[in-house]
């Protein structure tokens, strides 16, 4: 049985999808929402609370409040990165499908991992391991995709200079290799110093992107 909407390119028999990729990036759109939105069920304050118990069940939200605002940032950077990965595609061919919707797949898990990170992550080493490899998984997902798109022209909406290419590879290379890190700080050091590790990750991407706009303008 044949893929629905796809056809052949001359004698390669190679699957494409022959239209725009405007679907996967409205897919896109829709699972992150929903993810971003799954987010904030863990937040929540039990009711019926006498004031003891308020106060109490209000000191154990902030972690929670603070891990949803970790992965909604992530979740956006990783919404915004993968629509402008999409909208270099003039036409998606069945490996393009293919990486998008495992990406999309490993976004929509973050909402576990988030849960876990918020109620063990200080004291546990494998909540922050598991948290930090969805992320992982994410980021790789990503850079394949990208790459598949970069090294083969015919798909591409309008080239992709090699600048923007290797900056976009070193840029998701750094971030999986902070998420590896990450792992093993947590079972060596602590959790806490883990979480610290992820931090650092934001200033080097902005420094690669500077460092990628410098050399053009040089």
């Amino acid at each position: 049985m044949g893929v629905i909407g796809t056809d052949s390119t001359g004698d390669t028999g190679e699957p494409v999808y022959a239209e725009s990729p405007a679907r996967l990036v409205a897919l896109s759109d829709g699972i992150y929402a929903i993810a971003m939105t799954l987010l904030v069920l863990d937040v929540s304050i039990p009711e019926g609370l006498d004031a003891a118990g308020f106060r109490h069940e209000m000191s154990q939200v902030w972690p929670k409040l603070g891990a949803y605002a970790l992965s909604f940032a992530v979740l956006a950077a990783f919404w915004r990165d993968q629509r402008q990965i999409l909208h270099r595609v003039r036409r998606a061919d069945i490996l393009t499908v293919r990486l998008t919707l495992a990406g999309l797949g490993a976004a929509a898990l973050l909402p576990f991992p988030t849960a876990l990170l918020s109620e063990y992550g200080s004291e546990q080493p494998l909540a922050v391991s598991i948290y930090a490899a969805t992320i992982a998984l994410i980021t790789l997902l990503h850079l394949a995709l990208f790459t598949s798109i970069w090294r083969r022209e015919p798909l591409q909406a309008r080239p992709i200079p090699d600048r923007v290419g290797w900056t976009t590879v070193t840029e998701q290379g750094a971030v999986a290799l902070f998420c590896a890190a990450s792992v093993v700080i947590a079972f060596v050091v602590s959790p806490q110093a883990a979480l610290w590790t992820w931090l650092l990750s934001l200033p080097l991407k902005h420094a690669i992107r500077w460092r990628s706009r410098t050399t053009r303008h040089a």
